[in-house]
């Protein structure tokens, strides 16, 4: 991935929430603070103007799974999944907008421009599932931190800016391992001059543009 492709996802991001909100701008997007639940409603979909949302499901012994992550343009909902239970919640500030399946399927134009957003959210599924193949934690954790900058870097000078933050903890269910190993892994990748951390933001080194462009799955 390049920096110019960064820029046309961006773009057509912005062009497609346009046309959300032309289409419906009488409505009002629904405003959620980051680390508030999401309330989810069947025959419902959720497709995001603003922010990142975690898509996560809780086991009966209180563990936490992260099941995806869903960005500007991409949508979201019960009618999207099978698993259960199923939570969303903001990991950024961000407006969504409420959408029945109804009106979906009545309007072709809005199906049209759903189909690849719903694409993307099945490429990222596959991906995170890919990574239980690689026998090495660490290659789980790099190819996993390369998958978030490829769908949520920012190009900045000092290199690829994942503009989310996950917990070690959020991290470590997503390889599955534990979270003192994702800690000295990252510490590790911060010696080797793979990694920068500033300001609690992880940044991948210039020359990983090239690696993303070799790893395409994501764009």
């Amino acid at each position: 991935m390049s920096a110019s492709q960064l820029t046309h996802r961006t773009r057509s991001s912005d062009q497609y929430i346009a046309l959300l909100e032309e289409l419906y701008h009488e409505r009002n997007l629904t405003h959620f603070p980051a680390g508030q639940s999401i309330p989810l409603r069947r025959g419902e979909i959720y497709i995001i103007c603003r922010g990142i949302v975690q898509l996560h499901t809780i086991h009966p012994d209180g563990s936490e799974t992260l099941l995806g992550l869903a960005g500007p343009s991409m949508p979201f909902g019960l009618s999207l999944t099978s698993v259960t239970p199923y939570w969303a919640t903001a990991l950024t500030k961000i407006d969504v907008l409420p959408l029945s399946m109804a009106e979906l399927e009545n309007s072709p134009t809005l199906m049209a421009g759903l189909f690849s957003h719903l694409s993307r959210r099945l490429q990222q599924t596959e991906a995170w599932l890919a990574l239980s193949g690689k026998r090495l934690v660490a290659d789980r954790l790099r190819q996993l931190l390369i998958m978030l900058a490829q769908e949520f870097g920012q190009v900045e000078t000092q290199g690829v800016k994942l503009t989310i933050r996950l917990t070690h903890h959020q991290l470590a269910t997503t390889i599955g391992t534990t979270r003192v190993t994702v800690t000295r892994l990252l510490r590790d990748f911060r010696n080797e001059g793979w990694l920068k951390i500033h300001q609690r933001y992880l940044i991948l080194p210039l020359s990983m543009l090239q690696e993303m462009s070799e790893h395409p799955h994501m764009v």
